[in-house]
């Protein structure tokens, strides 16, 4: 088979940002699932349990790299391209009181997060959701109804997921990014934290690659 380069993407991020795409690497890599290549999960691969694995440091002109290489028999792991990324879309819509919206919903009919307040126009609704789709994958995860506030997970992004309890004693959750403005909202409350945990990480797994449909 002729060679063929899959995947290839250069970008500056911040070293949260990169433990954060290594960290998902890794949760993949250690439950045996396709692990994505790319930000948006359409290029995953799925290596062999043992492969060919190599970590170069270089020193040169003043530059540093560190290069981290895995090898395998092509017939030994599989690749796949074009991937369905997430099993939800953001649906963008005006409400009662003319003002915009986004909900993100599942493909089993459930709504996972929503904006949690209105947008004056769509264009607006549209960059809030795409700050969801930028955050929420990396973002860390605080558990506000502990008494130290301590960090259930860690991530790498500009903006936190706070667990707490509302008012009537419900487990929630909200995506404050580090401005402090709330950009997601569970929008509704759990029955425990670790339905709540649940659904903040279908938040995290399914917001990235969602598509994004407009009602009129």
């Amino acid at each position: 088979m002729t060679d063929e380069t899959v995947h290839e993407s250069q970008e500056t991020r911040s070293r949260r940002g990169i433990a954060s795409y290594f960290r998902r690497l890794a949760n993949r890599l250690s439950r045996g699932e396709p692990a994505p290549a790319d930000e948006e999960q359409t290029v995953t691969v799925t290596p062999p349990a043992e492969s060919e694995f190599e970590v170069e440091v270089e020193q040169e002109d003043g530059t540093v790299s560190l290069e981290i290489d895995m090898q395998w028999d092509e017939d030994e792991g599989e690749v796949a391209t074009d991937v369905a990324a997430s099993k939800a879309t953001f649906e963008v819509y005006e409400d009662n009181a003319e003002q915009y919206r986004w909900r993100l919903v599942h493909d089993n009919g459930n709504i996972i997060a929503d904006s949690g307040e209105g947008y004056a126009s769509k264009q607006k609704a549209k960059q809030g959701l795409e700050s969801v789709k930028s955050n929420a994958p990396g973002a860390y995860v605080v558990d506000e109804s502990k008494d130290d506030d301590g960090v259930v997970e860690e991530g790498g992004s500009k903006a936190t997921f706070e667990l707490f309890k509302d008012s009537e004693g419900k487990a929630r959750w909200r995506l404050r990014h580090d401005n402090g403005e709330i950009i997601a909202d569970c929008g509704q409350g759990y029955a425990s934290k670790q339905k709540a945990k649940q659904g903040l990480q279908s938040v995290k797994t399914n917001a990235r690659g969602a598509p994004v449909e407009e009602g009129e």
